[in-house]
Order: structure tokens, then C-alpha cells, then sequence
């Protein structure tokens, strides 16, 4: 069975399903959502997205993203593909959304309404799904900030948009390392 994504309109009411990669080739804006781990440091869990995946292959994002299915919260389905993709799970609340669109060299569209969350990590195991991530990492907002800065090619065009949703909700948590 093909995986489906939530078609919404711009309030985020919901309008339909549509085929993953349908969706994305004819870039229909769909329901998605960004998680971003902390630690006890401040640090945020990047994950770098396996290079075989239908966009964004080897790229450094934030610590999950995904969508949801029909009839799943976003924070459900956070939780969910947190420990599909990175191994584990924590409690995650949402700090803020915005809607963007991105256009791939294979052709492909990113449009969603992105959820983004937070949580914080207590020491769970990490244990990354291959087919999922390639890699993963700890990093300082401002270190990253840094890199996006001088090499924004390594990193997802969402990574910077759902940051600045994080570092405006959530500043105090984030920026006081």
C-alpha cells in the first residue's frame, strides 16, 4: 500500500488525501511536521537524511520530520516516526507552523504546512533507522546557525524556516547555552 499525505489548505483544514510522491510531484501543499530534540546542553539532535531518499538525500536536517497519516494528530505521528527514524521517543509540544515550498533538481516540490516541536532528550539509547538516517549529530543553535550560514547546500531548505519558528517560540531554551 502507498503511503498518503494529509492535502490541506492554507488553515491547515484538511481537504483530501493524495499518494506521497504524487503530492509531491505536482506540489500540493500537505500536513507535515518538524521535531527538534534538546538536550541537557542545549544542543539539538541534527539527523542527516539517508541519501537514497526521495529528496533531500544526505542532507543535515533537524532531529525528525515526516508526515502524518489520515486520522493521526501531528504530535502522534511526531512520536511515531521519531522512533521509526531516530530510535526513540520523548514527550514533544508544538511551538508554532508556517507553510513553505521548495523546488528539487529531480523535479520533485516540497509545499507543506509544517508543524514544528520540541522535546527534550534524557539519555534514551539512539538508535537510527539506516533506511532513514544516515547520520546524526549534536550541535549548538548557534554553531548551526553558523554553518547554515557558510554552507546552506548541506542542510534541508526547511532546517532554517522551522529553526527560526524555534528560536522565536522557545528562545530562552534554546539560545542561553
Amino acid at each position: 500500500m502507498s503511503e498518503q499525505v494529509v492535502l490541506v489548505d492554507r488553515d491547515d483544514k484538511q481537504l483530501g488525501l493524495e499518494e506521497k510522491i504524487r503530492a509531491h510531484e505536482l506540489g500540493l501543499l500537505h500536513r507535515a511536521f518538524s521535531v527538534f530534540v534538546f538536550d541537557d546542553k542545549k544542543r539539538l539532535l541534527l539527523q542527516q537524511r539517508e541519501q537514497s531518499k526521495y529528496h533531500c538525500g544526505g542532507l543535515w536536517t533537524n532531529t525528525c520530520c515526516s508526515h502524518p497519516r489520515d486520522g493521526e494528530t501531528v504530535a502522534e505521528a511526531a512520536r511515531r516516526r521519531m522512533l521509526e527514524e531516530i530510535g526513540f521517543t520523548c514527550d514533544v509540544h508544538e511551538v508554532g507552523s508556517f507553510i513553505y515550498r521548495a523546488h528539487f533538481t529531480n523535479g520533485l516540490i516540497e509545499h507543506e504546512l509544517d508543524h514544528v516541536f520540541v522535546g527534550r532528550y534524557s539519555g534514551q539509547e539512539i538508535k537510527p533507522n539506516p533506511i532513514e538516517v544516515q547520520d546524526y549529530r549534536w550541535v549548538s543553535v548557534s554553531d548551526l546557525i553558523s554553518s547554515m550560514l557558510l554552507t546552506p547546500q548541506q542542510y534541508t531548505p526547511w532546517l532554517n524556516l522551522a529553526l527560526q519558528v524555534v528560536t522565536t517560540k522557545w528562545p530562552e531554551e534554546v539560545m542561553n547555552a
